[in-house]
């Protein structure tokens, strides 16, 4: 583990209007359809990469990060299964969703991507860097959601028991029906942000649109519980034996492995990002004081500098 290096931002694309999401399509992989926002490049030689959001998130929680980054990545931001306008999923565990993504990659034939997920997103490209590297050229972790044993030190804390209950999603659906989209939003934001005055207008308008969506889309409910008990097991068979436990399988990713954390992260207990950069043999570290949990949408310059200062080491160009 080392240091990251942050690119000079003379190296980013200029800021300019806040972009709004960028175009979609929907792809049909093994019968089930994938939401898929493309943020096409805009220099020659840019290379493929694809990002994947977090619990309860979206493609759109990319949107500016692939804006900077679109002179050097030809990039895509998937709708996990369950997530955004994605179909639903039979199964909701990370070994699940992992397939899912792997799936998509050999379909979508690219080669290997530059990979960038945070959260759940984060730990999912984990479990794919390490079962195919064959995949991966890059690995981007933001705010993984990577194992810890302190449930305190989560804002889903409250909702943990929850999930020992069956059909609790008709708790979570009648929980979401007591508050207004705009309450709701403005819970998320809280819970992801370091300091929610970063948000501009139209990103608190896009995340209103989303909770919206979320009101509307039936399996919804099922898919954020199903997830957080996927996250939940997870956490659980990483301190036992076996090949499916996550610290095992960061021991394995072979690919060069820029790690971020906010520390004033409410979601995953602070300290899990030094932990992920001290396993992964090939990693770089960045803290972020005042920073939340998604500190590409936060702080975007900021990220895209580290992850540019990771392409041009010696060794990557």
């Amino acid at each position: 583990m080392r240091g990251a290096v942050l690119a000079d931002d003379s190296v980013l694309l200029p800021d300019g209007d806040i972009p709004p999401p960028w175009p979609v399509r929907r792809v049909t992989v093994d019968g089930a359809m994938l939401h898929v926002r493309d943020t096409p490049a805009t220099a020659a030689g840019a290379e493929p990469a694809v990002y994947v959001h977090g619990l309860g998130g979206s493609s759109q929680n990319f949107t500016d990060v692939a804006g900077l980054l679109a002179d050097r990545f030809d990039a895509q931001a998937v709708d996990l299964p369950g997530f955004g306008y994605s179909d639903p999923s039979p199964r909701y565990s990370i070994a699940a969703f992992a397939a899912a993504l792997i799936r998509y990659l050999d379909h979508d034939a690219r080669g290997p991507v530059h990979l960038v997920g945070n959260s759940l997103g984060g730990t999912i490209s984990v479990r794919v860097a390490a079962l195919r590297p064959d995949l991966v050229r890059t690995l981007t972790l933001i705010s993984p959601a990577m194992p810890f044993l302190d449930p305190r030190r989560t804002a889903h804390f409250p909702v943990l028991p929850l999930l020992a209950l069956p059909r609790a999603e008709r708790l979570i659906a009648w929980a979401m029906n007591r508050v207004t989209v705009e309450e709701m939003a403005e819970q998320v934001l809280q819970s992801c942000f370091g300091d929610t005055r970063r948000v501009s207008a139209q990103r608190r308008a896009e995340a209103m649109e989303e909770i919206r969506l979320r009101y509307t889309v039936a399996h919804y409910p099922k898919a954020y519980l199903g997830t957080l008990r996927g996250l939940v097991s997870s956490f659980l068979r990483a301190y036992l034996p076996g090949a499916n436990s996550h610290w095992r399988l960061a021991a394995r990713v072979q690919a060069p492995t820029l790690v971020i954390g906010g520390l004033t992260d409410k979601l995953i207990d602070p300290r899990v990002p030094f932990q992920v950069a001290r396993v992964i043999p090939d990693s770089r570290l960045l803290i972020l004081p005042g920073v939340g949990h998604v500190a590409q949408m936060e702080v975007p310059r900021l990220v895209a500098r580290a992850i540019v200062g990771m392409l041009t080491e010696p060794a990557l160009v």
